[in-house]
């Protein structure tokens, strides 16, 4: 049956779908795009950005210099935007199962490496699953920063997916995935329709599910950055989806050794001011830092803070010598349900 969605999924991307005006949902729609990325964006090429299927902005800040592999890369359109934001020195690879897309991804190195003004690319596509990231030969510990673009609800096997993406993390390293994520289980039933697996509705994961399978992995504590309530607007799929909520939601996780909880030691932590913006640093919804304003923080928070990338970027006063109890976060967003409200500070 895995065999059989992957050959659907292949050919709705690869055959039915010719530009994102034949999508039958607006499942896959990018709101809030932030302004630098508009700016890169525009000097796209046209096929890469009429190819585009994504649902939501999946690029965390200071990227310069790092290694990012883009799982379901596509027409290239998230790869390129990174292949500028990275810089010359960093590197972005891509790996999609559709040879149509690849085509369209990989005739347009030349040109965005001239518009870029590089020496050589910093981008290569790779043929490959993601349930199986040996497909496309990447190694353990090999890459900073994974993300993908309303891709891993296509996944016939979630478990393998995300077992693969923390095996190619290094320490330290993070997951920022915009995705499709429902507020119930979707009934097998639906799986074996190829317009809703297609457009990304009925391979979604029920968000507990999604928090019960990091778990399992290890990661106790992920982030929601954003999210949107998909509303269809196609009566057809609206009947068969019936009563389920799907929602377009950002999220990042790291690999660390975190709790289940957030916890408090007494840790505070201040932003420098020298990310991608210099007034403020978003790590979450309710973790927002002002430049130089000090901001009490869970020991997980800390830790997300320090211990990975974004190190430099901040002053973490504290340690985990003394313990305070729990950590008083603050609630879940409203029009978020229970359920999509991650495990930890969020």
């Amino acid at each position: 049956m895995e065999q059989t969605i992957q050959t659907q999924v292949r050919d709705y991307y690869g055959n039915q779908l010719q530009t994102s005006a034949d999508l039958k949902t607006n499942a896959c729609c990018t709101d809030d795009i932030p302004a630098a990325h508009k700016k890169i964006l525009a000097t796209l090429e046209d096929e890469v950005l009429a190819k585009y299927y994504g649902c939501g902005v999946c690029i965390p800040d200071a990227v310069a210099g790092i290694t990012v592999l883009d799982l379901g890369s596509g027409s290239g359109r998230d790869v390129y935007l990174l292949s500028k934001l990275v810089g010359e020195n960093g590197r972005v690879i891509g790996v999609d199962m559709t040879e149509e897309q690849l085509a369209v991804a990989r005739r347009h190195v030349a040109a965005h490496t001239a518009t870029f003004g590089y020496a050589r690319p910093n981008v290569e596509f790779r043929h490959g699953f993601i349930e199986d990231l040996h497909s496309a030969n990447l190694a353990d510990e090999s890459i900073d920063l994974v993300v993908s673009n309303c891709v891993l609800n296509l996944s016939t096997d979630k478990a393998a997916t995300y077992r693969e993406i923390f095996r190619v993390l290094r320490p330290g390293g993070e997951l920022y995935i915009a995705d499709v994520f429902a507020d119930r289980r979707v009934p097998e039933a639906l799986r074996h329709d190829p317009v809703l697996y297609g457009e990304c509705l009925s391979g979604a994961l029920y968000i507990e599910d999604f928090r019960r399978l990091l778990a399992e992995l290890g990661i106790r504590d992920y982030r929601l950055t954003a999210k949107r309530v998909l509303t269809v607007n196609n009566p057809e799929i609206e009947r068969k989806t019936g009563n389920i909520v799907f929602y377009s939601l950002t999220v990042r996780a790291f690999k660390l050794p975190l709790e289940d909880r957030c916890e408090d030691y007494g840790q505070v932590a201040t932003y420098l001011g020298t990310a991608d913006d210099p007034n403020r640093f978003v790590l979450d919804e309710h973790h927002v830092f002002e430049t130089g304003r000090p901001l009490p923080v869970c020991g997980n928070t800390a830790d997300m803070l320090s211990r990975t990338r974004y190190g430099g970027h901040f002053r973490v006063d504290g340690d985990k010598q003394t313990h305070f109890g729990r950590f008083s976060c603050g609630p879940a967003a409203a029009g978020v349900p229970a359920a999509a409200a991650p495990g930890g500070c969020c």
